[in-house]
Formats: C-alpha cells, sequence, structure tokens
C-alpha cells in the first residue's frame, strides 16, 4: 500500500441529496432483496446481532420503516406511538417505533415480506427525496438509553437522516441477515465502498483526530488524516460494524457513527 494510494478523507464527496442519495439508498435496497430471496424458510428464525430479532423481524422493522418513509401521515402514527409507550423502552422512542414496525408485520410470510419490501422500497426512497426542505435542517435529540450504543451522537439532522441514515440501516441489516444465515456477502465495490467511505468521512469528522485507516475487501480503501496518529487496519464491514456498536472498539474506533 503506497503513500499515494491513501485519501484524505475530508475529501471524499459524501452522500447528501444533492450527489448520490437517491441511488445509493436503491441500490442497497436491491442488494438486500437479492439476499432474502436466496434464504429457505427456516433461516427467517434465525437469531440476528440484534439480540431481540430474528431474520423475519429485521425485515419486519425494515417494512414499518419503508412504509414510514414512503409516507408523512404514517410517520406520524409511528412517532405518536412511539412516543406515548417509550416509557415500556427505557426511554427510547426509536426501540418502541422499531417493536411496533416489528409487531404489525409478524404475519406475514417470508414471501409476502419480500414482495412487500420490493414494492415498498422506491416509494420509501421517493418519500425521503419529498421531504420538506425546510424540515430537512431541524436538529433533533437522539435517546441514550434503551438500546442506544454508547459513543453515538446524541443529535441528528433531519437531511441526514433521510439521505444517508435510513440508507445505512438497509446496509447493515443486509449484513445482520447474512451472518444470521452464514451466508457469504456479495460485496460490491461501488455500492459497498460508496457506503463505506461515507461512513469513513463523518467518522473522521467526528474524532478530528490524525489516523492512518486501511479497510480490507472489496468495501475497502486506504484513507490517512494528519500525521502521528494510530494505524487502524482491518476488514471494512466488520469497521462499519464496530462503529455501530455491534462489536466493542477501542480507541478511535469507540467514536460512533449512526447507522
Amino acid at each position: 500500500m503506497t503513500a499515494q494510494t491513501l485519501r484524505d478523507p475530508a475529501d471524499i464527496p459524501r452522500i447528501t441529496f444533492e450527489t448520490d442519495a437517491g441511488e445509493v439508498a436503491l441500490a442497497v435496497y436491491d442488494q438486500l432483496l437479492t439476499l432474502l430471496q436466496t434464504l429457505a424458510p427456516p433461516e427467517w428464525d434465525a437469531r440476528t446481532d440484534c439480540p431481540a430479532w430474528t431474520v423475519a423481524d429485521m425485515v419486519g422493522h425494515l417494512l414499518g420503516a419503508a412504509r414510514a418513509n414512503a409516507s408523512l401521515r404514517e410517520t406520524i402514527r409511528q412517532q405518536v406511538w412511539a412516543l406515548r409507550h417509550k416509557g415500556e423502552f427505557d426511554g427510547n422512542d426509536l426501540d418502541a417505533m422499531n417493536a411496533l414496525q416489528v409487531r404489525e408485520h409478524s404475519a406475514l410470510s417470508a414471501h409476502e415480506r419480500i414482495e412487500t419490501l420490493r414494492a415498498l422500497a422506491p416509494k420509501a426512497v421517493a418519500g425521503r427525496r419529498r421531504f420538506p426542505r425546510l424540515l430537512r435542517r431541524v436538529q433533533v435529540p437522539l435517546a441514550t438509553t434503551g438500546s442506544a450504543a454508547a459513543g453515538m451522537p446524541q443529535s441528528l439532522r433531519l437531511g441526514h437522516l433521510m439521505d444517508v441514515i435510513y440508507t445505512r440501516d438497509v446496509w447493515l441489516h443486509r449484513v445482520d441477515i447474512a451472518r444470521a444465515t452464514g451466508r457469504s456477502l456479495a460485496l460490491d465495490p461501488v455500492v459497498d465502498g460508496r457506503v463505506v467511505e461515507d461512513v469513513t468521512a463523518e467518522w473522521a469528522q467526528r474524532h478530528g483526530q490524525p489516523f492512518t485507516l486501511l479497510l480490507t475487501g472489496p468495501a475497502g480503501g486506504a484513507f490517512r488524516r494528519g500525521t502521528g496518529g494510530p494505524t487502524i487496519e482491518m476488514d471494512a464491514v466488520e469497521f462499519c460494524r464496530t462503529l455501530s456498536g455491534r462489536v466493542p472498539g477501542e480507541g478511535l474506533l469507540q467514536v460512533g457513527v449512526l447507522f
């Protein structure tokens, strides 16, 4: 690995409404659907890295999120329910909303889950693109109780949620499902690499420290910020799992990024 191959995270074009947020979101949904189509019936009952969820539960959550993304009215309905019931989830309204999404899709068969998600995905992405411009600037607080991992941001701009975080959620749940079912991830350097480099840029911005980061695998890359910092070498997907809180991190890897 030569110095010429190292990229400064500050030079990475971020995923935004104005760049490629829509294209990346649709591509990530397509990758997930491709994986789901390969699953045998017993695999839908496999336990995932989100301890309370099976594969079926995880897809139920993604269906509920897609319905909310596609409809502002549905978003408000789910949010109101979550605020009313967050006390049952250690005060975490996001955990409450996720539980509602899982519950409301629990009766669907595997085939129904796949086909419903296939129909909802483009509507969800379109709904996120329609989100009002003024509201996109609003910064909202995030719960630090319940399933919230240490080291995460404590607030979030709604535009970033619409353009980036919902896509990362789908992307990482594909990783979760592959791990739960023992499937190999078919990583695309273009799509998966784009998600990973955007995560890297945000992580670097959050901690602001010098580092050299060597991410291996098809979605990986080599990054450097400043001089004199630690060198971190690891698999690109494991890097994202660590920043999400699924795997304990040390040093700069304790600085989390939302998924």
